[in-house]
């Protein structure tokens, strides 16, 4: 008989007293301000705290959450970094909550959170650069359900840029209410199929895209970055309009 993971009642282990002293020393404390439900799947965090304050943050860096024993962490792009407030929000996919303590650490933490909730944080710090002083095009994602707070960072309502950013998703119809409740409502969702077929559906509409004078991050699955990153250079968009930056590829961790 195997049990299902409750958070009201299954609290994650506590770091130790080495993991803690690291943890001061590196990490900023930070308090959870608010936790919205977006989905079955999505939460959307806020974070707040005095160390948040007057920190130097850029659209496409990374931030890290300490959480459970050790010095476990999951990373997380912030959506905004209000510096004068000392706030920042997160968004975080609930991939597998599996059963009791086999959840996966950042799912078991975003489904368990409470508002008042004291974590640590690392950063924010580079990741995924999209400094551009030379076009100033704006920028096209691609990428699946750990890329929506990209999107989201880099402002909705953005005319016909708005409807640009390209998204595989395993659940469209979710994918598609999240992003409209993020004001990402215009973005392309592709639903994933067997062998990854549906890629060839995104690389046409990525070519499509390509004759405008736009920029193009790839985020998300390393493999499906590696083919859209092939295809465009296939049709000869210069390597300085792409980046690219892998959020996970499966059966490997620390891809952020």
């Amino acid at each position: 008989m195997t049990s299902t993971f409750d958070p009201r009642t299954d609290a994650a282990p506590q770091p130790g007293r080495i993991a803690r002293t690291l943890q001061s020393w590196f990490m900023r404390p930070a308090r959870v301000a608010a936790v919205e439900t977006l989905s079955p799947h999505f939460r959307l965090i806020t974070l707040e705290g005095a160390a948040l304050k007057d920190v130097a943050w850029t659209i496409g860096q990374k931030l890290q959450v300490a959480m459970g024993t050790g010095m476990t962490a999951r990373t997380y792009t912030p959506i905004f970094w209000d510096a004068a407030a000392g706030r920042t929000q997160l968004l975080a996919y609930l991939h597998d909550l599996g059963t009791g303590q086999d959840a996966a650490p950042g799912s078991r933490w975003a489904a368990g959170l409470t508002v008042g909730a004291q974590y640590r944080v690392f950063g924010p710090r580079r990741s995924l650069d999209l400094s551009d002083p030379g076009s100033g095009w704006p920028v096209v994602v691609f990428g699946d359900e750990t890329a929506f707070a990209l999107a989201a960072s880099l402002g909705a309502g953005r005319g016909e840029d708005a409807a640009a950013h390209l998204f595989e998703m395993s659940d469209v119809a979710e994918a598609r209410l999240v992003l409209a409740r993020m004001g990402l409502g215009d973005a392309r969702v592709i639903g994933r199929q067997a062998g990854d077929t549906h890629l060839a559906v995104a690389e046409a509409e990525l070519a499509r895209l390509a004759a405008r004078r736009v920029r193009f991050a790839l985020t998300g699955k390393a493999s499906s970055i590696q083919r859209m990153s092939r295809a465009l250079k296939a049709i000869g968009v210069p390597a300085a309009r792409i980046r690219a930056k892998a959020y996970w590829a499966p059966g490997k961790t620390g891809l952020d």
